[in-house]
C-alpha cells in the first residue's frame, strides 16, 4: 500500500524522464524513418481510458500508411501495415512515445493496458476495476500471454494485479517484459494479425 501511494508515481516519473533522455537519439532515428516509410504525422494519437476512466491521449510511432481505394476509403488495416510496421510493432518499438505518458502521470510503466474508449460500456463490475490504477507501458498480461491469450484471461491478470501491487512485482514484470520483447513473444493471437475486438464476456 505504501509503494502504491507513495512510491510508484515517483518512480514512474524517475525512469520515463530517464529512459527518454538515453533513448533520445533512437527517437530521432524511429521518428526519421516513420516520416520515410510511412509518412506524417509522425505520431498515432488515439484517447484511451485512464485512471478512474479518466480519458487521455496516448502516444505512438505510426505504423500503417494512409492509403486508400478508388473511393477515398482507407484500405483494411492488414494492407496498411507495412514490413516497417510489423516490425515496429514485433519489437514495441512503436509503443515507445508512451513514455511521454508516463511522465505527464497519464499512464504508469506497470499496470493493465489501456484499452479502447468503446469498450467501456462492455466491462462487468470485475473488469472494470482495471481501471482503478494507472494504465502502463506492460503488465501482468503482457507478460503472461499479451495478444495471445483471451480477452477473459487477459482481464482476469490485469485484476490480479490490481490486487497484488507491490515494487517486486513490478520489478519482475519489467525485467519479464524485456525478455518477452526480446523474443517477441504473444504480439499476434490465434485468430488474426493483433487481437480480436472485444465484444463483452458471456
Amino acid at each position: 500500500m505504501i509503494y502504491q501511494k507513495f512510491l510508484k508515481r515517483p518512480m514512474d516519473f524517475c525512469l520515463s524522464l530517464i529512459a527518454i533522455i538515453v533513448l533520445s537519439p533512437l527517437f530521432v532515428v524511429l521518428a526519421i524513418m516513420v516520416r520515410k516509410k510511412l509518412g506524417s504525422p509522425v505520431l498515432f494519437k488515439q484517447e484511451r481510458p485512464g485512471l478512474n476512466e479518466k480519458i487521455f491521449v496516448m502516444y505512438k510511432f505510426r505504423t500503417m500508411t494512409d492509403h486508400k481505394d478508388n473511393n477515398g476509403d482507407l484500405l483494411p488495416d492488414e494492407q496498411r501495415l507495412t514490413k516497417f510496421g510489423n516490425f515496429l510493432r514485433s519489437t514495441s518499438l512503436d509503443e515507445l512515445p508512451e513514455l511521454l505518458n508516463v511522465l505527464r502521470g497519464d499512464m504508469a510503466v506497470i499496470g493493465p493496458r489501456p484499452l479502447l474508449i468503446k469498450y467501456l460500456p462492455l466491462y462487468n463490475a470485475q473488469q472494470k476495476r482495471r481501471h482503478q490504477v494507472r494504465p502502463g507501458l506492460s503488465g501482468l498480461a503482457q507478460v503472461n500471454g499479451r495478444n495471445a491469450i483471451s480477452w477473459e484471461e487477459k482481464f482476469e491478470l490485469d485484476i490480479r494485479y490490481v490486487n497484488s501491487i507491490s515494487f517486486i512485482g513490478d520489478i519482475k514484470i519489467i525485467f519479464k517484459t524485456f525478455k518477452k520483447v526480446f523474443k517477441r513473444e504473444g504480439i499476434n493471437n490465434k485468430i488474426d494479425g493483433t487481437m480480436e475486438e472485444f465484444r463483452g464476456s458471456k
